[in-house]
Parts: structure tokens; C-alpha cells; sequence
């Protein structure tokens, strides 16, 4: 086989085999095909696309180019729960102990974030001593004890997507639906759950701009999923706002210590409270009646049992569980900055991938795998879109420990706040379920 006749092949636009696909993930993880080969490969995928049987084959080729996790250790139904990325995405650290206190296991495997959106292994660093890099014999153990653990990805986890994906990124071919694809299920089913809700988010805070886009990516995914025998379901969720008030590694851990103690803010507690209950009745239990599932995630909200559930897990993986109890202790930043409207009406939308750029701006998030993050830097968001404010008022705060960075952040904050006039068209927050 040579790598020469895939590319004029997929050039042409026709059909790759099962074997031609596994065969070029195969050699070119192993390093026996150049970078300019594969290159060219993902540019004739960009341009051609891939059938749905292409698709499934390179996704599965992806599984199984490296370890693969095997929890059949762990006693119970595994469900897990994988976003799309977003601002403000704060979910798995209140929707994995919700749904472990429930009874169903989350050995849940999480990213860093990269760019504008924040990723979960860097917020719950940012808690004392909280350890992500467990083996996965110990966290077996955690998630038979105390029904959760959240751990980084192994790097011998799908190996194949680390080296496509450093690709595609400067190549301009990761706006791909077929790679996109493979490489998110490609990484999740080398995980070994029984159920997986997918939260795909749409809209100008995520990689998906359109509700059309993110049906297709989330049908795509439900049915890859659904072929490798999983229990799958999708929610199509919305960021054209951020989710919650606080954008940052820190102050997003104490947001979602507080939705845990039934304070939350009221767009975060909704989100979590359906992705629970999905998660929930997927799994089995309470005949999957998901309307019975959604009031026993309320009553677990109001009874504050899940923030214990929090706790162990944070004990058990060596961090610092006083922080939940006491949130006061999280690191504070040296400065702030009140960010005031300039002129009255109401906020009529935001871009919120520029809320996020101006988190990145503050020392929140990281250009590069290599950057270190301010874990207490950030925005708390004082007006959300539809809300009326007075000229001067509070629109945020912001954090960070240097003031070139609150003046970077606060020019592209302002950029990206619309007001005017007229009160915008309310939307809701679940667009859509993909089943």
C-alpha cells in the first residue's frame, strides 16, 4: 500500500477502504509516513469530506492506536459526559458528583484548555494538592469508593489524535467535520463507559457557529458511538453567552462549589441539572424515566449531599478538601479592575469568544501546551446578555496580577459587549437533543 495512491484517491473524491484508513493511522503514528504526506491527506479530507463508513473507520482507527482503558474493575454502570468546549464550562464538577451521588460511576477522563476555552484539569488544579496524573488501578479504587474520579488523559491514550491534530493545526485543516469527529470519539471510546452524553455547544463562544453544524457533529458522534455499542445522547446547548458568572480556573471551582450548595447562578444549575438527569436515566436507573431523573437531581441540589461527594473525591486524589468547605481559601489575585458600561440600554449580546480571549489575556488560559496559567486570574461577569444597565455601571471584574494584562483584557472585554436599545429575543439554553 502506498500513501501516494490514499491521497490522489481522496483527491479525487472517492471512497477510502477500512484497510487503507487503518493502515495510514497505523504507519503514520508509528512515524513511517512524513508529516507533507499526511498533511496532504487532511487537505484532500478538508476539501472532499468523508462518508459516514470513513468516518467511523478513521475514528475507530484512532481508538485503537494506542492503551486503551479497561474499568471493568469498577462496580456499577460507567456513564460519562463530554462538552465540546465552551466559556465559562464549569458542568463536569458539578454534573460528576450530582450523578455519583445518584449511585452511577464517572471515571472521567478530562483536557486542558487551549485558546479561549478552559479546560477541567486546570480548574481543579487550581485546587491544593489536587492530583490528575493517578494511575488508572487507583482510580478504579477512588471511583468504587466514592463514585468519581477525574483524571488527564494518558498520553499513550490515542496517540494517533495527538499527532493529527498538532497537524492539522498548522495546516487550516481542523475545520473538518469528519476529523473533528474522530478525534473527539476517537479519544472517548478508548475510555471504557457504557453511556456517553455529549454536551455540543453552538454558537460564537464555541468551535461550532451554527445550530446546523452542531446537529450534524452531534447526529455524527451519537452514531459513532452508538456502532461501537455505547448508550449514546446528545444536547445541543447554546454559547452565545458564557455559562455562569465566573470565566477563570479558580473563581469557576467556587462557582461550582456553590451550584453544588443549591446557590449557583440560574443558567449553570439549569444546564447541569438536565446533562445529570440525561446522564442518569441513560444509565438505566429509574426505568430512564428522565422527568423522575431530573426531580431526584433537584432534591440532591437542595440536600447538598453531591458537595460531598465533591469532597471525597478531592480527598481522595490528594487535594485539599477544606477548599470546598471553605472557598475562601482559593488563591486570590493581586489586582482588580471594575469594567463600566459606556452608555445605558440593554446588553443585547456578546461575543463570547472574546470573553474568553480577554480571560486568556489575564493569565486564565494558555497560547501554548507550554504557557503557565494564573489560576487566579479571570472574569466575574456582573450583566449577561438581556440584561438593562445604566451608563458607568459594573458590566465585570476582572483579575489578573499585572495591569498591562487588566488593560489588554478590559479593551477586548468592552469589544465584545453589544448595547443598545431594544431588549434581545430571549433564547433558550438546550437547542436541541440528538438521540
Amino acid at each position: 500500500m502506498r500513501m501516494y495512491d490514499l491521497i490522489r484517491k481522496k483527491r479525487d473524491g472517492l471512497e477510502l477502504s477500512g484497510e487503507e484508513i487503518r493502515w495510514f493511522v497505523e504507519e503514520y503514528t508509528k512515524g513511517t509516513i512524513p508529516d507533507y504526506q499526511a498533511s496532504a491527506l487532511c487537505m484532500a479530507i478538508y476539501l472532499r469530506g468523508m462518508t459516514m463508513e470513513e468516518t467511523t473507520e478513521l475514528t475507530f482507527a484512532i481508538r485503537d492506536s494506542g492503551e486503551k482503558l479497561h474499568f471493568d474493575g469498577i462496580n456499577g454502570i460507567r456513564v460519562d459526559k463530554h462538552s465540546t468546549g465552551g466559556v465559562g464550562d464549569k458542568t463536569s464538577l458539578i454534573v460528576a458528583p450530582l450523578v455519583a451521588t445518584f449511585g452511577v460511576k464517572v471515571a472521567k477522563i478530562s483536557g486542558r484548555g487551549l485558546g479561549h476555552t478552559g479546560g477541567t484539569i486546570d480548574k481543579l488544579e487550581s485546587i491544593k494538592g489536587f492530583r490528575t496524573d493517578i494511575p488508572v488501578e487507583e482510580m478504579i479504587k477512588i471511583v468504587n469508593r466514592y463514585g468519581l474520579a477525574i483524571v488527564g488523559q494518558n498520553a499513550e491514550l490515542a496517540p494517533a489524535d495527538k499527532k493529527l491534530y498538532a497537524l492539522r493545526d498548522v495546516t487550516a485543516t481542523v475545520e473538518s467535520m469528519p476529523l473533528i469527529v474522530s478525534s473527539i470519539m476517537g479519544k472517548k471510546l478508548a475510555a471504557d463507559d457504557d453511556c456517553i452524553v455529549l454536551d455540543v455547544k453552538t454558537g460564537s463562544g464555541s468551535f461550532m457557529k451554527t445550530l446546523d453544524e452542531s446537529r450534524q457533529l452531534a447526529s455524527m458522534m451519537v452514531e459513532i458511538g452508538k456502532r461501537a455499542g455505547k448508550k449514546m445522547l446528545a444536547l445541543i446547548t447554546d454559547m452565545d453567552r458564557p455559562l455562569g458568572l465566573a470565566i477563570g480556573n479558580a473563581m469557576e471551582v467556587q462557582e461550582a462549589i456553590e451550584t453544588l450548595n443549591g446557590n449557583g447562578p440560574e443558567d449553570l444549575t439549569q444546564i447541569c441539572v438536565c446533562l445529570a438527569s440525561h446522564m442518569i436515566a441513560l444509565a438505566g436507573c429509574c426505568g430512564g424515566d428522565y422527568a423522575y431523573c431530573e426531580r431526584q437531581v433537584w432534591s440532591l441540589i437542595r440536600s447538598g449531599e453531591a458537595i460531598q461527594t465533591f469532597a471525597n473525591m478531592v480527598h481522595a486524589q490528594g487535594g485539599d478538601a477544606l477548599w470546598i468547605q471553605h472557598p475562601e481559601f482559593f488563591p486570590r489575585a493581586k489586582l482588580s479592575r471594575i469594567v463600566r458600561a459606556g452608555k445605558t440600554g440593554y446588553i443585547t449580546g456578546v461575543n463570547t469568544e472574546g470573553y474568553g480571549m480577554a480571560s486568556l489575556l489575564l493569565g486564565a488560559g494558555r497560547n501554548t501546551k507550554e504557557d503557565q496559567i494564573d489560576y487566579s486570574a479571570g472574569i466575574l461577569l456582573r450583566a449577561k446578555t438581556g440584561d438593562f444597565i445604566e451608563e458607568g455601571e459594573p458590566l465585570a471584574f476582572l483579575f489578573a496580577d499585572r495591569e498591562e494584562r487588566l488593560e489588554a483584557a478590559e479593551k477586548t472585554f468592552l469589544e465584545s459587549t453589544f448595547i443598545g436599545d431594544q431588549a434581545p429575543e430571549k433564547r433558550p439554553l438546550i437547542l436541541d437533543v440528538i438521540r
